[in-house]
Order: structure tokens, then C-alpha cells, then sequence
């Protein structure tokens, strides 16, 4: 007998997520949840599937909870909140985590999940919302690896490109320096070619000359041409680069490292943020670097 699938978290991730698993290959989804209760309400109609006004009540309606939040606070609301959580009546259920999280976060639902008899995955997600709809994640995963195993078909259905990690925290602490580094090279980039712009040169033929030198990186495949048109439509957006730079800075602290670069790349984001620009794609870290543009 197939599984029964629920999602908690159906933004524009989660929901594509859900769309690919019941509607390309055949799971059932039968239930969502979401904060936004307008989405939640859309995408419930769209499968089928139950629009969960709790989340015991999630629990209750799937056996494999896929949680697909925002942050480390929506973590331990959505384990830990008193009166409704996902762990009420969780024997036997198990739950994959797929958000960029501290790998504290990340244990914490780990230890809350076994003590409630349940099983707990991380599975941390380099990809974009496209890739989440046509099930091509690249998927990092953290947990018990007989509980990975046990559920790698589903995993398998969700990704292009599939690792198993370690033990818990360690697919969360793997995803920090993926998108620490993406991060620098974003903002590495929009330096270098705002500086180009700066100087009159021809940006095109920058981004070839990059591409054919030790400047080429996979942020200038995706990200050099919204930067010159200045088309930040979100796929990743400034401020949750700001809070993965944030994750990478507090695992350094923690080594007693310094990451300065790191540390200067948080800041650029950060300042998106509080200028009113975090809602912009990563690329538009490039509004702060132009001549001309919001910072230049």
C-alpha cells in the first residue's frame, strides 16, 4: 500500500514539491498546511488533498510529513508550539525536513522526533523553484541512513542529484557553506561587473571573458544577465541569502573561525534587507554595487 504524503509549508517550494510527487509521479498527497491559509486553501483544492487547519492534524492524515519552512523559529513552532505541533500522536510517522536551517535546529527535531517514536530526515535543497516542480532537486540528506534508505524512492522522485550526508545536522551544516560560498561569488560578481559598468566597459563581453577564465563560476551562468538587466524576479531571495550567510557565520564563530569575506558578503545582504530590497532575488545584491542603481 502506498504512503500517504502531507506537506507542511506550500510556498511556492512546497506547493511544486507537492504538485511533482502526486500529479507527475503518483504519490498521495493528502494533506497541506500552510500559515497562508489562502495558498494552502488553492493548492488543497488543485490535489485534492486536505486543507489541515492544525497540525496534529497533518500528522494525522499522512504517514511522511515534508515540512518546507522558513526559518529556525518556524522549525520549533511547528515541533515544539504547546496545544498543536507535528509531533502530537507522531509514532511511526516520519518527517523530512527540507528547509535551510541551523544544523542545531535541524538536531533538535531530530531528538524530539525519536523520543516521539516517529523518524526524522533532514533533507536540505541546493535548487530552484523549477527544479522543485520538475523534480530535480539537488538533496542533501541528514539523519539515520537506514531511515534514508528506507524512504529513497520518494527522495528519488524528488531529486536529480541525491547524497546522504550523515548523521543529523550534518546535511544542514554541508548546505550552509553551499550557499556561503554561492553568496560570495553572487556578490564577487556583482562587484566585478558594477565596476565594469563604472568603467565603461562592454558587460557582455566581461561575462565572456570571465567565463573563459578563472573568474567563471555557475552564479555567472544564472545570475550575470538579470544583474546588467536589472530583472530580479525572486527565485532565491536577498534576505534568506542574508539568514544562510548568517548560518554560515555562527558555525565559524563556533570552530572559532573568522570568515571575513563571509562576514562581508552578510553585510551587503543585510543591508538589502533593511533598505527594503530582501524580497529581491540574490541577483539583486548588483542594486547596491552599479553606478547609478540603488547604492551606486
Amino acid at each position: 500500500m502506498s504512503q500517504k504524503v502531507a506537506f507542511v509549508g506550500v510556498g511556492r517550494m512546497g506547493a511544486n514539491m507537492a504538485r511533482h510527487l502526486q500529479l507527475d509521479c503518483g504519490h498521495d498527497v493528502t494533506a497541506v498546511y500552510d500559515i497562508n491559509k489562502e495558498i494552502s486553501a488553492a493548492l488543497a483544492e488543485e490535489l485534492s488533498a486536505v486543507n489541515c487547519g492544525t497540525l496534529a492534524e497533518v500528522t494525522a492524515a499522512a504517514d511522511i510529513i515534508i515540512t518546507v519552512i522558513t526559518n529556525d523559529d518556524a522549525m520549533r513552532a511547528i515541533y515544539f508550539s504547546e496545544g498543536d505541533n507535528l509531533l502530537q500522536e507522531a509514532g511511526g510517522k516520519t518527517f523530512i525536513n527540507c528547509a535551510t536551517l541551523s544544523p542545531a535546529a535541524h538536531q533538535e527535531a531530530y531528538e524530539a522526533g525519536k523520543q516521539a517514536g516517529a523518524s526524522v530526515l533532514e533533507g536540505a535543497m541546493a535548487s530552484s523553484i523549477s527544479h522543485a516542480r520538475e523534480g530535480n532537486l539537488y538533496l542533501m540528506i541528514g539523519g539515520d541512513e537506514e531511515v534514508f534508505n528506507a524512504n529513497r524512492a520518494l527522495l528519488d522522485d524528488l531529486s536529480l542529484n541525491l547524497r546522504y550526508c550523515g548523521a543529523a545536522g550534518q546535511a544542514a551544516k554541508v548546505k550552509a557553506l553551499v550557499n556561503m560560498v554561492m553568496n560570495i561569488n553572487t556578490a564577487g560578481l556583482a562587484e566585478g561587473l558594477g565596476l565594469a559598468s563604472a568603467l565603461g566597459l562592454d558587460l557582455p563581453m566581461m561575462c565572456e571573458i570571465f567565463s573563459q577564465t578563472g573568474a567563471n563560476s555557475r552564479v555567472l551562468e544564472t545570475d550575470s544577465e538579470d544583474m546588467i538587466d536589472r530583472d530580479h524576479e525572486c527565485w532565491f531571495s536577498a534576505e534568506h541569502a542574508a539568514k544562510d550567510s548568517g548560518i554560515a557565520q555562527s558555525l565559524a564563530a563556533d570552530a572559532g573561525l573568522s570568515l571575513p569575506v563571509n562576514d562581508a558578503t552578510k553585510q551587503q545582504y543585510d543591508k538589502m534587507t533593511a533598505e527594503g530590497l530582501g524580497d529581491l532575488d540574490k541577483s539583486g545584491i548588483a542594486e547596491l554595487t552599479f553606478p547609478g542603481r540603488h547604492g551606486g
